[in-house]
């Protein structure tokens, strides 16, 4: 039998208070800005290379004004190496978008939120719920992963799937707002250091009694899975990359040869920059490529 939603809130708030890491994010204080910056870096990004990314992002620009008064240029280049730089870009439009429509102040409601750039289903209710204490489903890869295990026996989740996995979420949500947010960290934060995907550490875990996987005997995992994504080295990725780099390490243009020179296979070299240009990452500079500017 899965457990019921009422046994597993306790278990999950009562551990999350006791050992919940200590992120900046977390602390008390952090501004709702603060909130959307880290949500947009921690997408894909390991924790500690997003918080001395984050630290240095928020001493230069504390408000989304500050952001959104500098050339897109500057989102992209202070993103450094934490990959996805398109996530720059959203996030200097989303920054704009705010300082226009909100008077600066990043908005509360998920829809508003929602309408804002490269803010999605998670982002937005991330922010709605560790920013401002709102009650609503946060649902992450660790999330989804926890849910599966615990509450459906199932080792995997499966592919993300918004309209099952929020109603998921929401029907194990406490009634009172804090306790729903402290919930949604806690079950988050059980699937990244606890319930992780390939070691799970099961005789440490607070769901270990009520876990329905482990009831069942961890049963091997046999429904449809997410699409992995192909190896980093030499896919073009890495050729994006590469050019990415050197862009942002020049306030220049640089001609089509200067950037050729970096990668041997023309034909990949030419499809990754291509993807920058159709992505708005690099733009067409008095015959070469640069960091866009507008």
């Amino acid at each position: 039998m899965p457990p019921e939603p009422s046994d597993l809130a306790p278990l999950v708030t009562g551990w999350f208070r006791t050992n919940a890491r200590d992120l900046p994010w977390r602390r008390p204080g952090f501004p709702a800005w603060g909130t959307l910056v880290s949500e947009f870096m921690l997408q894909q990004t390991q924790v500690s290379r997003v918080i001395p990314r984050l630290e240095e992002w928020l001493g230069r620009w504390p408000t989304p004004a500050d952001l959104a008064a500098e050339p897109p240029a500057e989102a992209v280049r202070a993103w450094g190496r934490l990959g996805y730089p398109r996530r720059a870009l959203w996030l200097h439009a989303a920054a704009t978008q705010i300082a226009e429509r909100h008077d600066g102040i990043v908005p509360s409601d998920v829809d508003q939120l929602l309408a804002l750039t490269g803010i999605g289903d998670y982002t937005a209710r991330a922010v709605a719920v560790f920013a401002y204490g709102d009650r609503h489903p946060v649902v992450d890869t660790n999330t989804r992963r926890v849910i599966a295990r615990a509450v459906r026996g199932q080792g995997e989740p499966g592919p993300p799937n918004a309209k099952a996995d929020l109603p998921a979420m929401e029907a194990l949500l406490p009634e009172s707002r804090s306790e729903a947010a402290v919930f949604n960290a806690g079950l988050m934060e059980i699937g990244a250091v606890v319930c992780t995907a390939r070691a799970p550490r099961c005789e440490e875990c607070p769901l270990r009694e009520v876990c329905a996987w482990r009831a069942a005997g961890y049963p091997a995992y046999d429904g449809p899975v997410k699409t992995k994504q192909k190896q980093f080295a030499g896919s073009d990725r890495q050729v994006r990359g590469i050019i990415m780099a050197e862009l942002r390490s020049t306030h220049r243009s640089l001609r089509d040869e200067e950037l050729r020179a970096l990668w041997p296979d023309r034909e990949q070299f030419d499809r990754a920059l291509a993807g920058l240009v159709a992505d708005r990452l690099a733009v067409c500079v008095d015959g070469g490529y640069a960091l866009p500017h507008d």
